[in-house]
């Protein structure tokens, strides 16, 4: 795959590259598997001093698959793709990742999909993952540059989920708010975690957008990325969602998971600087509960 550039200003060409998120081992990748470096059409090193306005093309080599990551051949639902990114509607009951507890995961599955289409790159890149009972978008890179791209963008923040809710609870729940509560691993549990002030940092942020009685549906906006994080926060306020029985989710009104769906994805494509956002409607099953509660 090839990329171009125009320097900017007098620097050396590994330099330059790394302000374009170029890291040291996608350079070094560059230098023993394949790729290379051309400024203004001729074959060049790492340590080349650029002047202002040349052209730099950089050819990064395809990834080969990763042999321990199976592919399991299994129907995706696609809302985006460009040669860059890729976004999947997750159905819940999918973890996103292998485990020693799953091995039917959405990474197999895409996998597979890049196998059947015979894609250039075949290791699968995580940008976004979801828990195994969480649906909506998750966001994939095709290739191992587009990745360290969105990586930044994740480090700065930029890059936009939201997420519907059913939460209920017995207290007041205004109708806006900020959760921030650092969170840290339970001293009982690998997998669970809690609000503690051993914790990191964790920030939610929500909006109402609906009542029904103790339940209410609200929109999330996740400002950090840390493990259960909506699920943690908004059992600490009282609030649990409707059927997480691991942090006291109400279990009795159809819900059969964890009521949480990513129903909003926004980020920049870093190659031309356009917005990408996509939008999802909500569940069948999210739907079946909310018009069992509006009945009541």
């Amino acid at each position: 795959m090839r990329f171009e550039f125009v320097a900017d200003r007098q620097t050396k060409v590994k330099t330059f590259l790394k302000s374009h998120d170029v890291s040291k081992g996608l350079l070094a990748k560059v230098k023993f598997k394949g790729g290379n470096i051309w400024v203004n059409g001729v074959e060049q090193n790492a340590i080349y001093l650029l002047e202002k306005g040349d052209v730099v093309t950089i050819e990064i080599p395809d990834e080969q698959e990763h042999e321990t990551l199976i592919p399991v051949k299994h129907p995706l639902d696609i809302v985006y793709e460009d040669e860059h990114f890729l976004i999947i509607n997750k159905p819940s009951g999918f973890a996103s990742i292998p485990s020693v507890l799953h091995s039917n995961t959405i990474a197999n599955f895409v996998k597979a999909y890049y196998m059947e289409n015979d894609y250039p790159n075949k290791q699968v890149h995580i940008v976004t993952r979801l828990d195994k009972d969480t649906s909506g978008l998750m966001l994939f890179a095709k290739h191992g540059y587009a990745h360290a791209r969105l990586d930044k963008q994740l480090q700065s923040k930029s890059i936009e989920k939201r997420y519907l809710a059913l939460v209920s609870g017995k207290g007041e729940l205004e109708d806006s708010g900020e959760i921030i509560a650092p969170i840290a691993r339970s001293d009982d549990s690998i997998i669970t975690r809690r609000v503690h002030p051993s914790g990191k940092y964790a920030h939610t942020s929500y909006q109402v957008v609906e009542r029904f009685g103790d339940v209410a549906l609200v929109d999330i906006r996740l400002h950090t990325g840390r493990t259960h994080q909506i699920r943690v926060h908004f059992a600490h306020i009282g609030f649990p969602l409707l059927g997480d029985d691991m942090y006291g989710g109400q279990m009795d009104l159809g819900v059969t998971r964890q009521a949480l769906h990513c129903h909003y994805l926004r980020f920049r494509n870093p190659y031309d600087n356009k917005e990408i956002i996509q939008k999802i409607p909500l569940t069948k099953d999210f739907e079946n509960v909310i018009i069992k509660l509006q009945k009541n």
